[in-house]
């Protein structure tokens, strides 16, 4: 077949949308999934397919004869249009498989729900619910009060509010107490939080003034009095909680800025960024300052998120004296940034398991996952070397090797946690590989790189998934003939 006419032929041998459609792979697609579906990825398969063709000088098609081209079209253009519709129909959201050991894992959603707060979501999207409305009265009702006695019983506080996260909730209270006038920092604690927002730029769009006080390391409370005017409206406290300065260091106390806000008549707000309701320290961990502790304190407005170590879902959550926070509630601002009705089910299932401790530890999975020995972890991660060493042991080497997890989102950054992983070491692919195939399994599967080899660290794998990961790991081996 001379070179000039290749392409000719090949183009005149391309089959019609309804000649694709006809084929038995493309008509169990169409009995299985919608039929306009099916149609736009076989136009857009025969597209691609005419595009190529004439984007290429010459086709290698000497093994191919001219009859036989267009069943060779119709093969692979049948799988193109499976793949397509496979990609247009499958969730972009999907399950993850967390094995990187870190619990708190923003590119990975952060805390997962408690069953509990599962079922609630479930509940509260399924069909209507008294979001705004009141049963006992039948009037309209405030959709923060779901939350607010839950709250006020678990901290000793006057008032809580409810936000979508934790930066709106800064936004708003900063926003509502010093629009338009100064807020007293320390260097030290204009902290960047994730994606790359920082503090001083969330300040700035509240429409608050920031006055920087002291140095990076060290701050004393002489610096903020000298930082004191009239048009001063509130002393801020932010918790470096997903960084440590160490070192030559000097902080001010939290009862020392309280003690200057009285002095001045000025109030005192805390940005704790993770906020905890339990004391971790019997766990061993270099833990974080928590809320009762901020409480006792004296601060005013407390701020945190609810998908870090609280253990629910993303939320910002406001506690403090009830004139400051009746004052955010009327703010035009809230509006923007309050939570829906599935947000307000998944934190009132996770508040309410905080009520029995025993429970929430047992419950709650960031708690559970605190909580787990570093044996316990051992004895599930034999299981799967068990399962995973006469399946693989011509692909790969499968060991299980001590490790460190980490808690993550913001949360504890010098704080390593003893853990176990299975680690796996392929023999004829490249790891990075190993990884990206695991990365588009039905649920992805993700690991951390290191040395060559694939580590899965136990500690933040759930016990229900276990054998997905091993089935997972096996299938591998099947795919390509080789690991």
């Amino acid at each position: 077949m001379e070179k000039e006419n290749q392409t000719a032929i090949c183009l005149r041998h391309l089959p019609g949308v309804d000649e694709l459609l006809r084929t038995s792979y493309v008509a169990n697609l169409l009995r299985e999934y919608p039929r306009a579906i099916v149609v736009r990825a076989a136009r857009t398969a025969l597209e691609k397919q005419r595009t190529a063709l004439l984007s290429t000088e010459s086709m290698d098609i000497e093994a191919l004869s001219e009859s036989s081209l267009r069943s060779y079209f119709l093969q692979h253009l049948s799988q193109e249009v499976g793949r397509l519709v496979w990609q247009q129909t499958r969730s972009n959201l999907k399950k993850v498989i967390n094995a990187t050991g870190i619990i708190l894992h923003t590119n990975l959603g952060r805390a997962p729900l408690s069953k509990a707060a599962q079922k609630a979501v479930q509940a509260a999207g399924s069909g209507y619910c008294n979001l705004e409305l009141d049963l006992n009265t039948g009037r309209r009702g405030s959709r923060g009060d779901l939350i607010e006695g839950l709250l006020t019983s678990l901290v000793p506080v006057e008032a809580a509010l409810v936000v979508n996260n934790n930066a709106a909730a800064v936004l708003l209270a900063l926003n509502t107490m010093a629009r338009s006038k100064e807020v007293i920092v320390s260097r030290g604690q204009l902290v960047e939080i994730g994606g790359s927002f920082r503090m001083p730029e969330v300040m700035r769009q509240s429409g608050a003034r920031l006055v920087e006080v002291g140095a990076t390391n060290r701050t004393y409370l002489d610096d903020y009095r000298a930082a004191i005017t009239e048009q001063t409206a509130l002393l801020l406290h932010v918790h470096t909680s997903n960084y440590k300065i160490i070192g030559f260091t000097q902080e001010t106390s939290l009862e020392e800025l309280v003690s200057l806000g009285r002095e001045y008549h000025l109030p005192v707000m805390s940005d704790l960024g993770s906020g905890c309701f339990i004391d971790l320290a019997f766990l061993g961990l270099n833990t974080e300052i928590n809320v009762p502790e901020i409480v006792a304190a004296g601060v005013d407005v407390i701020t945190f998120s609810g998908d870090k170590l609280l253990g629910g879902p993303q939320a910002g959550i406001i506690l403090g004296k009830r004139d400051y926070l009746v004052k955010m509630k009327k703010n035009p601002l809230f509006r923007a940034v309050r939570c829906d009705k599935l947000t307000l089910a998944a934190l009132e299932s996770t508040l309410r398991l905080y009520f029995d401790l025993p429970e929430a530890w047992k419950e709650i999975p960031v708690l559970r996952m605190l909580r787990l020995k570093k044996e316990e972890i051992e004895e599930g991660a034999k299981k799967v070397v068990d399962a995973l060493k006469p399946v693989l042991k011509d692909y790969a080497r499968i060991s299980l090797e001590p490790t460190y997890a980490q808690v993550g989102g913001g949360a504890m950054p010098a704080t390593n946690i003893p853990s176990v992983a299975v680690v796996i070491q392929p023999f004829h692919q490249k790891v990075t590989e190993v990884a990206a195939r695991l990365r588009n399994k039905e649920p992805a599967i993700i690991g951390r790189l290191q040395e060559e080899s694939l580590w899965l660290d136990l500690r933040t794998v759930q016990k229900e998934e276990t054998e997905l990961l091993i089935e997972a790991l096996k299938e591998l081996k099947n795919e390509n003939g080789k690991f």
